[in-house]
Parts: C-alpha cells; structure tokens; sequence
C-alpha cells in the first residue's frame, strides 16, 4: 500500500485499463510546457474547461495531484514530475512510429528534421544538404535554428531529428552526440574595421567598441564573459544580444560591431575579416546530437552519412 492508501498494483492496472488516452498525455504536457490550464488551452486549441476537466480525470485515474496551483499557473508536484516525463517518451515514441509508418509506405518520401546554432551552419550543413538531396532528390530537410537548449528540448520531444552545432559536456538523459570536428572560434568585424589595423590587438584595446554577444543560454555566452573576467574587464555595456546568424552578419557589415563567431563562418565571408586576437580557450568540437533511445528514420540516417562525409572534407583546413 502506498502512504495514500492506494495499492500500487491498483494504480498501475489503472493506467491500462482504458481510461487513460492519449489526449490526456498531451493536456498533461501542454499544462507543463506552458505553465497554466488557460496557456496549455490557447496552444492545444481547446477551451479551459476541456483542459480542466481532462486534468482532474488523469489525477483521478492515477489517485495522485500533478500540479501544484498557485496564483501565477502551475507547478509540477513531484508525482507530475516523474509523469510527466513518461508521458513525453510516449508521445515522442508515436510520434517516431507514426514517421516510420510514413516513410515505408512511401518509400523515398520522407523528410528530415535538423536543427542548427551557428557552428556548422555556413558550410557543414548547406554542402551535406547538397549531398543528400543530389542523392534523394524526394526527400524534404527542414531547418530550424535555435538556442542550443531548445533544439534539445526538440530532440527529446520529437520535434526534431537531428541538430548540428557545437558539443556540449553536460548533455541531457536519452540524447547522444557524435564529434565531426573541432573548430576554433575567432573575433570578427567587417573588412575596413579599425581594429584590423592594430598589431595583436588584446581583448582591453577592443572592448571599447559595441559588441554582439550570444544570448544567455549558450555556452559560447559563459565562455566570453570567463575571457572578459580573465582579463580583468567588464563585460562591454555596448553590447547586442542576438543568435541569429543573418542579424549578426548584417550588424556587422553596417557598424563598427565585433563578435566571436565559429572560424568557418568568418573566413567564408569576404566581407568579414578576423581581427588577430587569439582565444585559445574558445575551441569546441562541432558535431551531431540526436536521440540515444529511438532509432534514426532512413531519411535522418542518410542525412548523418552525408555530414560525414563533408566533415571529413572540412577537418584537413581546422587541423
């Protein structure tokens, strides 16, 4: 018996008896992912009573409060917490056999989700692409971009299969990562800059200028500020705040703006320059993140074969 009185096999007996559906899965995340019963309504495209009344039914059948509620939505209890996270693997798991499902009854028609954050978005990505589609011309490749937390929030819900960028050490359950290359990072500015007339210019002579930095959510954000305290300065006030690679790239063409950027990037760009400051302790690997507990699609698997490949092509001019 548990401390509530309930008998444990009861409770598991419940959730296959029938009652529990699928729909109560996706109000249960939906409250989760948006914090109330009224945000989860508005992005399920249901009413707040259909979202309240499945609540109380999945916290009836499993004899057991999910949510905590407070003035300002709701928590997750420490039952929801655990439920939640099983019902996003189930989700995630239908979601996978429903593509599966798709890609054998329509042989070559398929697609591919990848998501992508700077690091091997200039070339890496666009010539793997290539790659593919010459190969498979039917298959579809949607990009998305993103912060790196997102896209691996993407991953564990089944959003996305696959996402390029730099690695990171601490990486969350069910997700697994493959090291293409290492790639150093490097200051840029636009061609004219008047920093690309100092010799060895230090970080002290250029945080005088504005500055794009990475937003707060990446690692490349917390590795620039450590430089920025190892050197005994303040973090330039002048300062933007951006991840996307088109605003970053058109800010820097127009102003005096600087920004540390992945060195294919820079040097791909004729009109952008690399500013000869040296940061040894910004060098990352650039790899692959995907699913550790879900089989890659056909689509998804023929897409990693060919970042492979162009991987290896890249890797002799990083060496």
């Amino acid at each position: 018996m548990t401390t509530d009185g309930t008998d444990r096999t009861d409770r598991t007996d419940k959730l296959l008896d029938g009652r529990l559906k699928l729909r109560h899965l996706t109000l249960v995340t939906g409250i989760a992912d948006q914090g109330s019963v009224v945000g989860a309504a508005k992005a399920l495209h249901v009413t707040q009573p259909v979202v309240t009344r499945g609540l109380h039914e999945v916290e009836a059948i499993l004899g057991v409060s999910l949510f905590d509620r407070g003035h300002r939505g709701v928590t997750p209890t420490i039952y929801g917490e655990s439920f939640i996270e099983h019902a996003r693997a189930v989700l995630a798991q239908l979601r996978q056999a429903g593509r599966q499902l798709d890609l054998l009854a329509r042989a070559e028609l398929g697609r591919v989700r990848v998501g992508t954050h700077l690091a091997g978005s200039n070339l890496l990505l666009p010539r793997a692409i290539a790659s593919l589609k010459s190969e498979h011309p039917r298959l579809t490749v949607i990009v998305r971009e993103a912060t790196p937390d997102l896209l691996q929030t993407a991953l564990l819900t089944g959003d996305t299969d696959l996402t390029i960028g730099r690695l990171t050490p601490s990486l969350p359950q069910g997700l697994a990562q493959e090291r293409l290359y290492a790639e150093p990072v490097r200051l840029v500015a636009r061609a004219g800059h008047p920093a690309h007339e100092l010799r060895e210019p230090t970080l002290g002579q250029l945080a005088g200028y504005p500055w794009i930095f990475p937003v707060s959510q990446t690692e490349l954000r917390a590795e620039l500020e450590e430089l920025f305290v190892h050197e005994g300065l303040p973090i330039p006030a002048d300062r933007v705040e951006c991840t996307s690679i088109l605003t970053v790239r058109q800010l820097l063409l127009t102003t005096d703006m600087i920004a540390a950027l992945p060195m294919l990037i820079a040097e791909d760009d004729a009109h952008l320059g690399v500013i000869d400051t040296p940061l040894p302790s910004i060098r990352r690997s650039v790899g692959v993140t995907f699913p550790a507990d879900r089989p890659l699609s056909p689509a998804t698997g023929a897409l990693l074969t060919h970042l492979r490949q162009e991987a290896a092509r890249l890797r002799p001019g990083l060496a």
